[in-house]
């Protein structure tokens, strides 16, 4: 059997790396880092205009209506290039939530939008307390309006719209809502981050116009469901900073001399680089086993997206870290761009759960099967 993607799709990837590397060089990051700006907005519309964006939305939605192997390509080479875009928020989790959980109206409204970058979507779970996700929001749904506070939302300052997590008023049940963000009723408050070109917020609602999403008590099986499709893709994201992480430490070993000979030539060096390649390759395994149960909607996509998004974690941190030490006394300086890549990694780390979670997940699931 061939686990590996076709050579039509190794073509499109190719397109994209080569697109990124000319739009989105290290400088047009640090753009964004230095400036005002939350994102790239250039960069948000050419991959718009390019069809990247809708590339597993279906076509008659606006989308471009490849499929899932190849958003998997795309988040890979958009963590590579560390581009500045609302790309996890509104496209791995958002559209795919709504590609599922949305009625026809709703997708017929909203998908092309964001297909072509015209909108962005993003998806509100986390509370001022609690665990994350929440098992009961504090945020209420009643009469087609919502109220409450979500804290930590990504690229919630520059969304158009979100899916929030809710519980209803009417029968205190779990549901999901669709919401406006460009709503007097809805307040944003920006959050300073550790990385800053993957903008936060916390979005506070007072009765804002809101419209079920789902079926009526499906609520946490589509959350969930759209938690491990954004797991893996955003596993792919992560698997992308990592393999440039390794290309970073590598290059720098191969043009940094001492004691008369490249850096690269010691061993303790080398042993760097073979970890780091050991941990992206483990990763890259899991992240194909998610990649094939994404595509083929296989029952086994919970226990390969926890898999998955555990290992990429584990792996971007880790060869983040690493690329740092290999670059030395300069390496955590800001002139170099060895510490974005770790504000990246810290970020995506966290930004579906933590590690120890998925983790959790992983063993809860291999108890159900053993059982």
């Amino acid at each position: 059997m061939n686990f590996d993607f076709s050579t039509d799709q190794k073509l499109l990837r190719d397109y994209v790396r080569r697109f990124l590397t000319e739009a989105c060089p290290m400088r047009e990051v640090r753009r964004i880092l230095d400036g005002v700006d939350s994102y790239s907005v250039p960069l948000w519309r050419r991959m718009g205009e390019l069809g990247y964006l809708g590339t597993a939305i279906p076509v008659e939605y606006g989308g471009a209506g490849l499929g899932y192997l190849e958003l998997c390509l795309i988040a890979e080479e958009v963590g590579r290039a560390m581009a500045p875009i609302p790309f996890s928020s509104s496209i791995c989790f958002a559209a795919a939530l709504l590609s599922f959980a949305g009625s026809e109206a709703q997708k017929r409204r909203w998908l092309p939008q964001i297909a072509s970058g015209k909108v962005i979507a993003c998806v509100a779970a986390n509370e001022p307390t609690g665990p994350a996700p929440p098992i009961r929001p504090s945020t209420r749904y009643r009469n087609g309006c919502v109220s409450g506070s979500k804290r930590m939302v990504q690229d919630g300052d520059i969304a158009d719209v979100a899916i929030l997590l809710t519980t209803d008023d009417g029968d205190g049940s779990l549901s999901l809502v669709l919401a406006e963000l460009n709503s007097p009723a809805v307040t944003r408050t920006v959050v300073r981050a550790l990385e800053p070109t993957r903008s936060q917020a916390h979005l506070s609602f007072d009765g804002a116009a809101a419209e079920p999403l789902g079926e009526a008590g499906a609520a946490w099986r589509l959350f969930g469901e759209g938690r491990a499709r954004a797991a893996v893709l955003m596993a792919f994201e992560q698997l992308g900073g990592a393999d440039r992480c390794l290309e970073m430490a590598r290059d720098y070993a191969l043009q940094r001399w001492a004691f008369g000979r490249p850096i690269g030539s010691f061993q303790a060096v080398k042993h760097k680089l073979v970890d780091i390649y050991l941990r992206n390759t483990l990763a890259r395994g899991h992240a194909y086993y998610g990649a094939w149960a994404l595509a083929t909607d296989s029952a086994d996509l919970p226990l390969a997206a926890a898999g998955a998004r555990t290992a990429a974690s584990e792996a971007f941190n880790f060869a983040a870290q690493e690329n740092i030490q290999v670059h030395g006394g300069v390496g955590f300086t800001w002139d170099y761009d060895c510490h974005l890549y770790l504000r990246r990694a810290r970020l995506l780390a966290l930004a579906l759960g933590s590690v120890s979670e998925w983790q959790e997940s992983i063993v809860t699931h291999l108890e159900a099967s053993a059982a």
